[in-house]
């Protein structure tokens, strides 16, 4: 009996001994299976970051680059408005110094322009209203020139040497503040010839008529009315008037003759 329970404890422990060797190959199997597979992944995971890293280096000197770009820009465009903000104030004190000149010179031309207005303005006092034994007497006309109706007039009767062409003497007149006479009806005409002394001919006294684009005008604009005053219009022609026949005649205007002035008379 003790035998066969001796028997049976062996069996027990080990029935069966191919089985337990199986059993511990697969055991060993699966240890280095683990084992490879913790190796394989191991790798995997290492090989990630690396590649990350790869990929946001050119983010990274992309982003860099921006930032110097615009960096390099904001200082430029500083420099710039600096630069323009500069030329600006540079340009507005010249306008401003320019501003100050030029006001500067308007109230001196002011200051001129009302002193020469006083001074004409004592001129036409004393030349119309002369003192005469400390009193004044005002005239229509000033000293020297003869007063007829509304008109004054000034007889220019100087020697020969001393006469001049037509133009010459409008221009004697302008600077007397008058033109050439305009006659404007028959006995203005009559009084200008009575006044035409020692003329006869083609010699006597340059009055305000030349030929203008083949008519005759005055020195005012208007054309001759009084067609039968003077002869046909003739080219660079002008009109003298002469005492005889208190006529008018038809020289070259680069004649040298006599001359009359008008201008207005003063209201008194």
């Amino acid at each position: 009996m003790n035998r066969n329970t001796q028997q049976q404890t062996v069996a027990f422990k080990n029935p069966n001994p191919s089985l337990s060797a199986v059993s511990e190959v697969c055991e060993e199997v699966d240890y280095v299976n683990a084992a490879v597979s913790t190796v394989d992944k191991t790798p995997a995971v290492m090989d990630k970051k690396p590649h990350s890293l790869t990929q946001s280096i050119p983010t990274i000197a992309v982003s860099w680059m921006i930032l110097s770009v615009i960096l390099a820009l904001d200082i430029y465009f500083t420099s710039v408005i600096a630069e323009n903000n500069t030329k600006l104030t540079e340009e507005n004190q010249e306008l401003e110094t320019q501003r100050n000149n030029l006001t500067q010179q308007i109230e001196k031309e002011e200051t001129e322009w009302n002193e020469l207005n006083v001074t004409r303005a004592q001129w036409s006092i004393d030349a119309y209203c002369p003192i005469e034994r400390d009193k004044r007497h005002c005239n229509a006309c000033q000293a020297g020139w003869l007063h007829n109706t509304s008109s004054c007039y000034a007889i220019n009767n100087p020697g020969r040497d001393e006469q001049k062409n037509w133009r010459e003497a409008q221009e004697n007149c302008r600077g007397k503040a008058s033109d050439l006479v305009v006659v404007v009806d028959e006995k203005e005409k009559e009084y200008i010839s009575d006044h035409s002394w020692d003329s006869s001919g083609t010699r006597g006294y340059w009055i305000g008529l030349r030929v203008e684009d083949g008519r005759w005008k005055w020195v005012d604009g208007s054309d001759l009315t009084k067609e039968s005053w003077i002869g046909r219009p003739e080219k660079d022609h002008c009109a003298i008037s002469v005492l005889k026949d208190r006529g008018w005649k038809s020289v070259s205007c680069s004649e040298r003759n006599r001359w009359f002035c008008e201008k207005a008379a003063l209201s008194v």
